[in-house]
């Protein structure tokens, strides 16, 4: 790209070929150069945007953790309606079927990029986090509503169920899980929380 055009919505141009090539090629692949030419913009854009690549990339996996709060609302609004396996099998399918499995990777892979995000997220793996946060609200309204039993431990399932989804679809050289298996991943960890 000639340089003086101006770009528009340039972070979320550089933020959208980074999914594109986290997801493609993995952690590894994920360079300011790889970024760049996947955007189609000239190679200093990033460094004109951000102090350095790490600081692109934090803010990168930020974005995508805030990308969560639309789900987490229709989560939320869920509850009471349908099956609480079939909203959990749902909610889970999204956060794992987006980027999330790769931005955690992505994480773990980059000493760097973990340290820059304690600076704002100073405890466990961004979006993971914020998933089971996501589920324990659901689960927690589930439990109000009477659908879960009153002892349910909403503090241990949402881990439970965002580990155990994680570990369903962290092979990326594999297709991912078909529902059917989610669903019955889903049943096994909640089912002793679900009235008789």
């Amino acid at each position: 790209m000639p340089t003086g055009v101006a770009l528009r919505d340039v972070r979320e141009q550089l933020f959208d070929a980074a999914d594109r090539v986290l997801l493609r090629d993995g952690p590894a692949a994920l360079t300011s150069r790889a970024v760049t030419a996947e955007a189609g913009v000239s190679k200093g854009v990033v460094h004109r945007h951000f102090p350095d690549f790490d600081a692109f990339l934090a803010e990168f996996v930020l974005d995508r953790v805030d990308r969560m709060d639309a789900r987490a609302a229709a989560l939320r609004e869920s509850a009471g309606t349908g099956t609480v396996v079939d909203n959990l099998t749902d909610a889970l399918t999204a956060v794992f079927g987006s980027v999330a499995v790769a931005v955690v990777a992505l994480i773990t892979f980059r000493d760097d990029l973990r340290a820059r995000l304690r600076e704002t997220w100073p405890v466990g793996v961004p979006v993971l986090t914020d998933a089971a946060s996501m589920i324990a609200t659901y689960l927690a309204a589930e439990r109000d509503l009477g659908r879960l039993t009153a002892d349910a431990v909403v503090e241990g399932l949402a881990p439970t169920l965002i580990g155990t989804g994680h570990l369903l679809f962290a092979d990326r050289t594999g297709p991912p899980p078909d529902r059917d298996a989610v669903r019955r991943m889903v049943d096994s960890v909640v089912a002793g929380s679900l009235p008789r």
